[in-house]
């Protein structure tokens, strides 16, 4: 039982890491203009660091995955 709550919470982590990040790389890159008010907008650091957390979150999936029951 304890080895699926935490493949679900991790999968469930890893997803959020997964959107949000890429939220985070369209808006460094200028794809994104949303919200208006973003400091994140068109600054490409924000590109990299919204990689690197989806990349995260992709990997913390696949290692949910990972885990039997």
């Amino acid at each position: 039982m304890g080895r699926k709550i935490l493949r679900f919470a991790m999968q469930v982590v890893g997803v959020a890491l997964v959107l949000s990040g890429g939220l985070w790389a369209l808006q460094g890159l200028g794809i994104v203009m949303w919200p208006a008010e973003s400091f994140m907008l068109a600054d490409r650091s924000w590109a990299v660091y919204g990689s690197i957390t989806a990349a995260i979150g992709a990997l913390l999936f696949w290692l949910a995955r990972k885990i039997t029951n």
